[in-house]
């Protein structure tokens, strides 16, 4: 009995991590997928969520950018580059940020840092960090 009971456990969890979408093997070689966070709100297919975080993300940028004050008073512009992770607990955290000054630095920080929890990235069904790289272009027509 206790051999019927270990092989259908066996059966069972083999069964349960199979349908897991975690990667292919194809002969001598495994493929691991990599998934993208998923933006809240975001369903279907891994190509649309992948779509609707970008189209979101794109969405939280523009609604929540503000030129700082005093550096467009003074017409400074700028490239600020933000390399940032959404992190194993689906949060963003900042790796790097490169150009401008201190003052649109800070601003492409906090709009970065505002970005929503989410369902973090996975890796071979895993949580897992992704990376992303954001340029904010920081021009006052004037």
């Amino acid at each position: 009995m206790k051999n019927i009971l270990l092989v259908f456990a066996l059966i069972l969890s083999t069964a349960t991590f199979a349908q897991e979408d975690w990667g292919d093997i194809k002969g001598n070689t495994i493929t691991m997928t990599e998934v993208a966070p998923v933006w809240p709100g975001c369903s279907g297919s891994t190509a649309a969520k992948k779509a609707c975080f970008n189209k979101n993300l794109n969405q939280h940028i523009v609604t929540n950018f503000k030129y700082p004050m005093e550096e467009y008073k003074k017409n400074i512009q700028g490239r600020v580059v933000v390399d940032f992770v959404i992190n194993e607990e689906g949060k963003p955290e900042i790796q790097s940020i490169t150009g401008g000054n201190k003052g649109l630095q800070n601003e492409a920080r906090r709009s970065i840092m505002l970005i929503p929890q989410m369902k973090p990235g996975m890796l071979a069904g895993k949580p897992r960090a992704i990376k992303y790289k954001v340029p904010f272009n920081f021009k006052t027509g004037k």
